[in-house]
């Protein structure tokens, strides 16, 4: 049975890529703004949707992925803390996906992780600054035509990013991600997505922790546990 811990359920537009030295455009010219201490969470948010209108959300993230910083990472890590633990997830071998700066592959390490892949075609930069290595820059649609069709991973973590694909994507990309993967952790601030049985995926766990929603999913791959 899913766990909330918290229940707001408002929507929201927030990504893995945005970042704590979020550059905002306000009143027709762009300046640097801390979120911690100068703007609220519901302001960074507005803020973030309002560029995403803007720009779009590719070109929000390859103008501003080389200086990303999450904003929720504390959320993120408070999550990961609980759900590693209480899910026995398996970190031998995982994929960082959509990675951005390196907050789950930071995260994951102080929990004993094995090797870590990140992935991020916009935010490379700030996960090599950031994490000490190099992140690929497959995007979700090469993912789905099968780029990494030769990988196998114990968990695929998709933190903030996963809710952003468009419902005609997603089957395709959750379909090859249980082909390399036992095992898949969504955090979200969404209640998207639900991934689909029929897309390779069965629900194991959710949970809600600090408005983070987090879901462990098993591929149909692997046997259910008896």
């Amino acid at each position: 049975m899913a766990q909330n811990d918290d229940q707001r359920t408002r929507p929201k537009l927030l990504s893995v890529f945005a970042g704590a030295d979020l550059q905002v455009c306000a009143k027709g010219f762009r300046q640097r703004a801390h979120v911690d201490s100068v703007m609220t969470e519901d302001e960074t948010e507005r803020a973030i949707r309002t560029e995403y209108e803007r720009r779009g959300v590719e070109n929000f993230y390859r103008e501003s992925g080389s200086s990303y910083r999450n904003p929720h990472e504390p959320e993120l890590h408070r999550a990961l803390d609980i759900v590693v633990g209480e899910w026995g997830l398996d970190l031998s071998r995982v994929l960082d996906l959509a990675a951005g700066s390196g907050e789950v592959t930071i995260a994951l390490r102080e929990h004993g992780a094995g090797r870590i892949d990140g992935i991020d075609p916009y935010t490379h930069g700030a996960y090599l600054t950031r994490t000490g290595t190099s992140a690929g820059r497959e995007t979700f649609q090469e993912i789905a035509a099968g780029a990494l069709c030769d990988r196998n991973y114990s968990l695929i973590v998709c933190s903030f990013a996963m809710h952003l694909v468009e419902e005609s994507r997603l089957a395709g990309l959750a379909y090859q991600l249980s082909c390399i993967g036992d095992r898949l952790l969504i955090l979200t601030p969404h209640k998207r997505p639900l991934l689909r049985g029929e897309w390779g995926w069965e629900l194991e766990h959710e949970r809600v922790i600090h408005r983070v929603r987090a879901r462990a999913y098993r591929s149909r791959r692997i046997r259910e546990p008896e």
